[in-house]
C-alpha cells in the first residue's frame, strides 16, 4: 500500500463499556486536538448499563466533535466494539483510543503525520499525569522512543493509541474478535507485519494511560495479559516467535521470591502492586499454557 501523505477523512473510535463516569475525559481531551483537519468521533458502546447512550444522546460536544454512539452490544469484548465502529464509518484513516484515558493534545496529529510513511502506527503511553503516585509504582512503562515489542519477537503496540488506513484494515480483515482475554492489540499488529505492510512508531502520539486503582483490578489485568501473551505464542510460534527462555522464567520466580511484600520493606523494596502484577502476569502465563496447550512460562 502506498499510503496518501494526508487522509481525507478521519474517525476517532473509542470502544466503551459502562463508562459514563470517564468519557468526558477523553471527550474534552479529543476536543482539544491541535490536528488541523477535521475528524469525526465515534463511541462504539459495547453493551453498557449505566445509562451511556442517553448521556452522549444529548452531550455538548456532539457538533463540535462530530460524536455519536453506534450500538455494538451484540458481542461482548472491544475488539468487537472497534470493528462495530470502523464499519460505521467511511473515513480514510481510523484512529483508536480507550474512554478511561486521555489523549494528549498532539495525539491525532502526530499519528497521521507518522502513518504519512506507513500502513499503520501505533503511539505511546505516560501514566504521571493521570495518576496517583501509588498507581504509578504497580506498573512501568517502556522509554517512548522505544516502544513495545513482544519477547525477542515483532513490535507491537497498544490499542489505546492506534492509527491505521482502512484499505489496511479491510485487508487484515480488523480486530480479531476471538481475542477476549487480552493480545488483541498485539496480534493485530503482528498481521500487519506478516502481510508485508508497514508498521510506524510515533513517540510523540502519547496517552495518559490510566492504571488499575485497586489491587484486585491490578492482578486481573496482569492475568489477562499473561493469558494474552500464551494466545500470542500459539498463533505465531510457527511465524518465529520464540518461546521464552528459562533463564527469564528462572528471573521472575527470584524476582517474585525476593520481592515478596510480605517481607519487611527495606528488603522487598517494592510496592505491593507492582509485585502482584508480575505474579498475576505469570499465574496467567500457567493459566493459558494449560488452556492452549502450549509451554510459555
Amino acid at each position: 500500500m502506498s499510503a496518501p501523505k494526508k487522509p481525507e477523512s478521519v474517525a476517532v473510535i473509542i470502544p466503551v463499556r459502562n463508562g459514563r463516569a470517564m468519557i468526558d475525559v477523553q471527550l474534552d481531551a479529543l476536543a482539544a486536538q491541535d490536528y488541523s483537519g477535521s475528524f469525526e468521533v465515534i463511541v462504539a458502546d459495547n453493551g453498557s448499563t449505566d445509562g451511556l447512550a442517553e448521556y452522549l444522546a444529548g452531550h455538548p460536544r456532539t457538533h463540535e466533535l462530530a460524536l455519536r454512539r453506534v450500538d455494538a452490544s451484540d458481542r461482548p469484548g472491544a475488539a468487537h466494539a472497534r470493528n462495530v465502529g470502523a464499519r460505521s464509518t467511511s473515513a480514510q484513516f481510523l484512529a483508536f483510543c480507550d474512554g478511561d484515558d486521555r489523549v494528549h493534545s498532539n495525539w491525532l496529529s502526530e499519528l497521521v503525520r507518522v502513518a504519512a510513511e506507513h500502513d499503520a502506527v501505533t503511539g505511546t503511553a505516560e501514566i504521571e499525569s493521570i495518576n496517583s503516585e501509588l498507581m504509578q509504582s504497580w506498573r512501568q512503562m517502556p522509554d517512548r522512543h522505544e516502544g513495545y515489542s513482544l519477547y525477542r519477537f515483532l513490535p507491537v503496540g497498544l490499542s489505546g493509541s492506534f492509527g491505521i488506513w482502512r484499505e489496511a484494515f479491510e485487508e487484515v480483515g480488523g480486530w480479531d474478535e476471538t481475542f477476549t482475554r487480552g493480545g488483541e492489540d498485539s496480534d493485530m499488529c503482528l498481521r500487519i507485519q506478516l502481510a508485508g505492510m508497514s508498521f510506524g512508531h510515533s513517540p510523540d502520539a502519547q496517552i495518559a494511560y490510566r492504571q488499575r486503582d485497586t489491587l484486585a483490578g491490578i492482578w486481573q489485568q496482569s492475568v489477562m495479559c499473561g493469558e494474552g501473551d500464551v494466545r500470542l505464542y500459539a498463533e505465531y510460534r510457527g511465524y518465529g516467535m520464540p518461546r521464552r527462555s528459562q533463564l527469564a522464567l528462572a528471573d521472575t520466580v527470584a524476582y517474585l521470591i525476593l520481592r515478596n511484600p510480605l517481607l519487611p520493606q527495606f528488603i522487598s523494596r517494592v510496592p505491593a502492586g507492582r509485585w502482584l502484577f508480575h505474579a498475576g502476569n505469570l499465574w496467567g502465563r500457567i493459566v493459558g499454557s494449560v488452556r492452549h496447550r502450549v509451554y510459555y512460562l
